[in-house]
């Protein structure tokens, strides 16, 4: 067995803590410099995990954008894009989703053994699915993803999937970009749901920088002991953001 993988947690909500509207079309929270943002962190991850509900509803390509990003990793030896993986209970999921059709990376999906057939007759080999017993479980399902090499995973949502490892204590480091407008419709997907969280009143998230992107703030909290080494391993004995506001050089 490998070292889990590192767990960066990303989420942009509205001021009031959402996560789209309750209707179609999708809300648009991130401005473009964030976009960019994003697109920077998954260029730097080995892998990005979004809930098959995510998969239905928006339809992500879950692909680097920049093409210099691109280039980058592919000159590193690695894949234009890291690997996509998803999880499921139900196994409805669309074969001709942009998750499985675009992007020359590996595809998984995670689901109850009891599924895994179906999944597999329904996706063909678009994707390799892996069971994991009669209930997914995100620390099995991390696990798993270090058994087979993913050092950097990148969990991108929705509020099921960031409530599962959030209350699991598997997330590392947390960013939360907050759109400067509401959505005010308790219909509405927040960004988790009820759950026993590690981080209370009486036990608070470090946090580790807050920066402004254009109209948009990002806040990123260091959520475990991994964390400040993983930021000074990244900018590479160069004093980062977060190691000046958390005084360490």
């Amino acid at each position: 067995m490998t070292d889990d993988p590192y767990v960066t947690l990303s989420s942009a909500t509205s001021l009031d803590g959402y996560l789209d509207r309750a209707n179609p079309p999708r809300l648009n929270l991130s401005n473009d410099a964030d976009f960019d943002r994003v697109d920077e962190v998954r260029a730097h991850n080995d892998a990005i995990l979004v809930g098959a509900r995510t998969i239905r509803l928006d339809n992500p390509r879950l692909l680097v954008r920049s093409v210099e990003r691109q280039i980058q990793r592919e000159t590193a030896g690695l894949s234009r894009s890291p690997w996509k993986v998803t999880v499921t209970a139900s196994g409805d999921l669309d074969p001709h989703a942009a998750f499985f059709t675009t992007g020359d990376t590996t595809k998984l999906v995670y689901c109850p053994t009891p599924v895994v057939e179906r999944i597999r007759r329904r996706i063909g080999n678009s994707a390799v699915v892996v069971g994991l017993g009669k209930e997914v479980n995100m620390t099995d399902l991390v696990v798993d993803l270090g058994d087979r090499g993913i050092g950097q995973l990148m969990v991108e949502g929705g509020g099921t999937v960031t409530t599962q490892f959030l209350a699991a204590g598997l997330v590392d480091e947390l960013h939360l970009a907050v759109a400067p407008f509401f959505v005010g419709d308790q219909r509405a997907p927040r960004f988790v749901g009820d759950a026993k969280f590690p981080w209370t009143n009486a036990h608070r998230a470090t946090l580790a920088e807050v920066r402004q992107i254009g109209d948009m703030v990002l806040m990123r909290y260091a959520l475990s002991d991994r964390f400040i080494r993983h930021d000074a391993e990244s900018h590479q004995g160069v004093p980062s953001a977060t190691a000046l506001v958390l005084g360490i050089s």
